[in-house]
């Protein structure tokens, strides 16, 4: 399953770059708020995983009693 995120957070941020490379060149502020945005949203992709796949982890764990 983390393969198939990875690849999508790769052309997200992939995207991102030309959001913001489109801005440097037309000095549009829009366009690179957009742009942080998207790259944003790739990165807490990746957090929202891995702290689900923790959780879902840990609760998953038999209980030991000891």
């Amino acid at each position: 399953m983390l393969i198939p995120i990875l690849i999508f957070d790769v052309a997200l941020v992939a995207w991102s770059l030309h959001l913001m490379q489109q801005a440097f060149n037309q000095r549009e502020f829009s366009l690179m708020l957009a742009g942080s945005l998207v790259a944003l949203s790739a990165a807490a992709m990746l957090v929202v995983y891995f702290l689900a796949n923790n959780c879902i982890t840990y609760l998953t764990q038999p209980m030991t009693m000891g």
